[in-house]
């Protein structure tokens, strides 16, 4: 692992995944208009726990800005990139963006996580 390191996922989120969303929400589905910002979390939570760092990760801070409102049935695709590895307290710092099939910027934000073994895991 080493700062630089990235990887992402592309996932289009449907009107089935909505109306599952609502229902585990308590809304009615008809109200949702985009793709709710918790499914879009996921998405980064999803790379970070699975696939970099991967596991033993542990989510300390998330922090997202949408610029525009996700639409349904969109293709997006998430990235994670690391931009800091602070080995003697097992940290590492990611810069987070979610892009459209265009390339157009959909949200950015960063993420913090605590890794274990992150020393041993940093490539020289």
């Amino acid at each position: 692992m080493k700062v630089g390191d990235s990887a992402s996922l592309t996932r289009r989120y449907t009107s089935e995944d909505i109306a599952a969303f609502a229902s585990l929400a308590g809304v009615a589905p008809e109200t949702i208009r985009d793709v709710p910002e918790p499914l879009i979390g996921a998405l980064f939570s999803y790379l970070l726990g699975v696939e970099l760092p991967g596991s033993g990760t542990n989510y300390l801070k998330q922090e997202l800005t949408f610029a525009v409102p996700v639409p349904l049935d969109a293709s997006v695709t998430a990235n994670v990139a690391i931009t800091r590895l602070r080995p003697d307290k097992h940290l590492c710092d990611l810069a987070t963006t979610l892009t459209d099939a265009d390339g157009r910027t959909l949200a950015t934000g960063r993420a913090l996580v605590l890794v274990k073994d992150v020393d041993a895991a940093i490539e020289a």
